[in-house]
């Protein structure tokens, strides 16, 4: 009689179910950060954010447990981590100083927080804590970077508890922020990143001696000798002047103040005035020294916009930059406008008012006193 045999093939069962319930990896050990004892009031900054930027996040590196010699056993170095994790590295760093809201912000960038010890003779471990924080200015548009700090502690002990370390973080931590208001304190009245605010004068400029260029002066007005280039071929004008306007700038820091200084050109070039020989008289030479006090007169307006724009040190070189650019149309538009409705002084109703306009604006902004 024939048996039926029933054969069950449980062996690659069982080693594979062995190999699925394998060991996990050892749970990590967490350190818990004590509050700082920082007795340090900053008067320049506060920290206004602290940003994770650590390629390993998970951990911060490992230690050397102690070592159990009996069956000559080892065990592995453990994972170790912050309690809390980066929110707990935040929160120390945030409240390390007192936050005046009067002051920088100042953005904490954690770029390595790194743990790592080996074993070494008499039952030692040694250890090394590596620490990297770049600090940034906070901005509107775009942090500025101020300074980075970079340190590495070595240190020896007996294994023990991972709190024991806890003390050198907390000291690596803590000391990056006395370097940071040390260097901000160094900085702040020499370093243009640190700017608190801007304060603009302007003066006129002038050369020693004239020479092509006439630049803009009260006692200075145009003569017909001043204009000794050739007249535009085609043009019908009886005498024509380029003014022009433009400015040279300098800007210094003093005491965390950047102080720009405008030196304002008005000017007319010689070489670039005509006249025909029949024009010479004074009521020609009228119509173009206005074409030159417009000029002045928008000089005045560019100055009076930059004095009330509120600049700060990030945007005041945009600010005058774009208040030029005004300026400049502003000019071409009166002077256009002038030419047109004085016919190019054909016109004498019309240029008689805008003598009087032109006149009374540039006595009225103290340019030429007494004209009211």
């Amino acid at each position: 009689m024939l048996r039926k045999i029933r054969v069950f093939l449980w062996l690659p069962l069982l080693i594979t179910g062995l190999l699925a319930f394998k060991a996990a990896p050892p749970p990590i050990t967490y350190i818990t950060l004590q509050n700082p004892a920082l007795k340090l009031t900053p008067t320049e900054f506060y920290i206004g954010d602290v940003i994770d930027e650590r390629k390993e996040i998970n951990t911060i590196g490992s230690l050397q447990p102690v070592v159990n010699n009996i069956g000559g056993n080892v065990v592995r170095p453990y994972s170790i981590d912050i309690k809390g994790g980066f929110t707990a590295l935040k929160s120390f760093i945030s409240n390390a100083l007192p936050a005046n809201k009067h002051y920088r912000p100042v953005i904490a960038r954690l770029k390595t927080l790194k743990v790592a010890e080996a074993p070494v003779n008499g039952g030692m471990v040694k250890g090394d804590i590596k620490l990297s924080i770049a600090f940034y200015l906070e901005k509107a548009d775009d942090p500025v970077f101020l300074v980075d700090y970079n340190t590495t502690t070595n240190y020896q002990r007996k294994p023990g508890p991972a709190q024991q370390i806890e003390p050198l973080i907390n000291s690596a931590l803590g000391n990056s922020l006395v370097y940071l208001n040390d260097w901000v304190n160094t900085e702040a009245a020499g370093n243009i990143k640190l700017a608190k605010g801007v304060k603009v004068s302007f003066t006129e400029y002038t050369e020693p001696v004239e020479g092509d260029t006439i630049y803009y002066h009260v006692d200075r007005p145009l003569r017909w000798i001043d204009f000794k280039g050739r007249k535009r071929i085609g043009s019908k004008n009886a005498a024509e002047i380029f003014a022009g306007l433009g400015y040279d700038q300098d800007a210094k820091l003093v005491n965390g103040v950047v102080n720009v200084t405008l030196a304002m050109k008005v000017y007319a070039p010689k070489s670039a005035c005509g006249v025909n020989t029949d024009a010479l008289n004074d009521y020609n030479l009228t119509h173009e020294q206005h074409h030159f006090d417009i000029a002045r007169l928008v000089a005045e307006h560019f100055k009076q916009k930059i004095k009330g724009s509120g600049m700060t040190p990030d945007n005041y070189e945009a600010t005058i930059n774009m208040a030029y650019i005004d300026a400049l149309r502003e000019m071409g538009d009166l002077q256009k406008q002038y030419d047109t409705e004085t016919a190019h002084s054909a016109n004498a109703y019309q240029q008689q008012l805008w003598n009087k306009r032109i006149d009374k604006e540039l006595a009225g902004l103290g340019i030429k006193p007494g004209l009211l």
